[in-house]
């Protein structure tokens, strides 16, 4: 897990986040007194949950919370505050867990990096807003793809596809650029820019309106195909409070194009992100 603690979160709203909590349950011991005659618990010993403390350690786990200020639904013009967990960790310096699903180091050689990810498009309800009322719900759906990194000092180039099994069975694709600079020991800023390609499915399930639909909700029929379906930006600035303290935020903007753009449950093409998170670094 890198010290920008990347978080990429692009539904609106979450319905499932696991989040990996550790209770550690000691036995208190006792010892006799005989000199008062009363019994004394030991004083703790502070090396008792070092090998525990050790593998969080080796393990870069993080746990936090934040909250995102974001549109409720992609094209929305109203906005929600959503609060949120985070734990990630990242074991045998290969595969890392957060929020977002399983990251898994598949191939490195110099500057290029390979990347299998599994994760979750959470779909949308048409209780998210009245816009889309009568546009039926869009079901939870795993995905799993690739991303392939090339970097070059702190810069890197990146393409990533992701496919939905379930839900809108729709598939992405994201190419873009990235940057992330430490400033000082404390302050990390980074920016990025990107582009996402949607499939008919996608767009369809997101964007379409069909006939039922156009029936249902009052809107016109749109058939949205596949194609170019937003440009994103965004800027985030990382401060390590200190060894284990860190505070995180994100703004993002994004701006939706062809076919998304006129769709007529599409009230605002331009959708900012603003993320705040507070983490602790074991």
């Amino acid at each position: 897990m890198s010290a920008s603690l990347k978080v990429t979160a692009n539904r609106s709203r979450l319905r499932s986040i696991a989040v990996a909590s550790l209770f550690l349950s000691p036995c208190a011991a006792q010892t006799a007194d005989f000199a008062s005659g009363e019994e004394t618990a030991p004083a703790p010993d502070p090396e008792r949950f070092g090998p525990v403390r050790q593998a969080l350690h080796d393990w870069h786990v993080v746990i936090g919370a934040g909250a995102a200020f974001k549109p409720k639904y992609e094209g929305s013009d109203e906005f929600e505050v959503s609060p949120f967990p985070f734990v990630s960790a990242e074991f045998f310096d290969r595969i890392t867990i957060d929020p977002t699903g399983i990251e898994i180091k598949a191939f490195e050689k110099d500057a290029f990096r390979f990347d299998v990810n599994i994760g979750y498009d959470s779909g949308r309800d048409e209780d998210d807003a009245d816009t889309l009322r009568g546009m039926g719900d869009i079901d939870f759906g795993v995905t799993v793809g690739g991303k392939a990194t090339y970097s070059f000092g702190p810069a890197s180039l990146f393409v990533s596809v992701d496919k939905t099994i379930g839900g809108s069975e729709g598939l992405l694709a994201t190419a873009g650029a990235a940057i992330s600079q430490p400033l000082s020991e404390h302050l990390i800023l980074g920016a990025e820019a990107s582009a996402t390609f949607a499939d008919n499915n996608y767009m369809d399930a997101y964007f379409g309106v069909d006939a039922a639909q156009s029936a249902r909700s009052g809107h016109a029929q749109h058939e949205a195909g596949a194609g170019i379906k937003s440009v994103d930006l965004s800027a985030s600035a990382t401060y390590l409070i200190n060894e284990n303290w860190v505070v995180r935020g994100e703004q993002g903007v994004g701006f939706l194009v062809g076919d998304a753009a006129d769709s007529p449950i599409v009230k605002e093409k331009v959708q900012s992100k603003t993320m705040l998170m507070l983490g602790y670094r074991f």
